[in-house]
């Protein structure tokens, strides 16, 4: 694992890099409230046969922090295909999780000839199929309050964050998760400008549900290979969330884990050995398999 930075405009950015140079890229935006930490398990696990990318996004881990009206998903979106476009990735794999989803979305749909391939895993852009974890952040979009924002400053803690993590997964794999996930988490955006970004981000998600037909329609018209590896112990995103990708991309590859959200802590052989085969398989791999 190499782990870089470089200057993006006025910020500077952290990422970590993993394989050869001249090996197809698979690119990893990440989610809330992780950052590019969430995939150092599965990049070395990769990085025999795939250049292997996961940026921290502005405000997140250790890239520095831009001023909150940047921190839109539009702005992460543009974020992401500049920083592609720095490193020369000029088509990748791309991964798909929690808001990465939405970001890696709405990077592919400006710029689609980048898109190889998508490995999906518990990244939902269905709204009929939000899980119920979602009930309290759809009361807030729709009938806002002062104390509904506090709700959601308050979710940004450390508390928060272990909920986050944890989540719905049955017990025994709560002990596989490890607490350096939320405490780092919280170490990085405890300071109140990365708060604010974290709960602006929250109440943004209302006006994004707007953009699910259009990540729908991308799926429907550009048909990119697919695999679906998803962790249905997910109050905020079940099985039914995972099957509805299925509405458009029906060749898709689908497996369910027995795992949640966070399924690269609890899954990651099974994860890894899924993204081999199937990149492989199409065509996505520049080293023979030995």
């Amino acid at each position: 694992m190499r782990h870089q930075r470089l200057d993006l405009g006025d910020l500077e950015i952290f990422y970590r890099e993993a394989g050869p140079p001249d090996a197809p890229v698979v690119l990893l935006p990440h989610g809330y409230p992780c950052s590019s930490y969430q995939y150092r398990n599965l990049m070395p696990a990769l990085a025999d046969r795939w250049r292997t990318v996961a940026p921290d996004f502005p405000g997140f881990g250790y890239s520095g922090t831009p001023a909150l009206e940047q921190c839109t998903f539009d702005g992460y979106a543009e974020f992401l295909l500049r920083f592609a476009d720095r490193l020369g990735l000029d088509r990748y794999a791309l991964y798909l999780h929690d808001y990465g989803s939405q970001i890696g979305l709405r990077a592919a749909i400006a710029e689609p000839q980048r898109v190889a391939a998508l490995i999906i895993q518990n990244g939902d852009v269905y709204e009929d199929a939000l899980g119920p974890k979602y009930q309290g952040l759809r009361e807030y979009w729709e009938r806002p309050t002062p104390g509904g924002r506090a709700a959601l400053e308050d979710a940004v803690s450390e508390a928060g964050f272990r909920e986050e993590f944890l989540n719905d997964v049955r017990k025994e794999l709560t002990e596989l998760i490890p607490p350096d996930l939320w405490t780092l988490a919280w170490t990085q955006l405890r300071t109140p400008e990365r708060r604010a970004i974290m709960v602006g981000l929250m109440e943004g998600l209302r006006d994004n549900l707007e953009w699910f037909p259009r990540y729908q329609a991308y799926l429907r018209e550009h048909r990119p290979p697919t695999l679906i590896a998803w962790g249905p112990q997910d109050g905020y995103m079940p099985e039914a969330s995972a099957r509805a990708y299925l509405r458009d991309l029906p060749d898709a590859e689908f497996h369910l884990l027995d795992g949640g959200h966070w399924a690269l802590e609890t899954n990651l052989d099974e994860i890894a050995a899924l993204i081999r085969d199937f990149l492989t398989r199409k065509g996505l791999n520049a080293i023979p398999p030995a």
